[in-house]
């Protein structure tokens, strides 16, 4: 994992969140995020989510990747930006390794960018941009179908 100029506050923090991903922590997952927080795709496409909306979609996005066969989610590399005095911006590169039909593993890679608000070293994001779209990466990959 290549690392640059990453505080121990952040870098805990997305070791956490790649922990909460792989295990779709319900009582974890919130408490990373701000409510309500901003989505952002490649296709400038925004969202709010809030945290009701967001707990309830859980364990649906747990069962989707489940049934693509993913076995986990990795933290490739992290680069963090201070913002200001609350503010910080982290780059995130993402490996998802799937194995849909045993034997065959697949790997997609992602990066994200995350605005995170840090009090008492305690950071929330606030908001992220996706840089590709997960759903054509997956198509582009075999895992999913055409449709969605």
């Amino acid at each position: 994992m290549t690392m640059s100029q990453v505080s121990d506050v952040v870098q805990k923090f997305f070791e956490d969140f790649e922990r909460s991903s792989n295990t779709f922590e319900s009582d974890l997952l919130p408490l990373q995020f701000s409510d309500p927080f901003m989505v952002a795709d490649p296709d400038g496409g925004i969202q709010v989510v809030r945290m009701d909306d967001f707990i309830a979609g859980i364990a649906k996005r747990r069962a989707f990747f489940q049934s693509l066969g993913l076995q986990f989610t990795k933290m490739v590399s992290l680069d963090e930006t201070r913002l200001n005095e609350h503010y910080v911006m982290a780059n995130v590169h993402w490996q998802m390794h799937f194995e849909k039909d045993p034997g065959k593993p697949v790997d997609a890679h992602n990066s994200s960018v995350y605005i995170l608000f840090v009090r008492d070293d305690s950071p929330r994001i606030v908001f992220y941009l996706t840089h590709e779209n997960i759903m054509k990466i997956m198509q582009k990959l075999g895992l999913l179908s055409g449709e969605r």
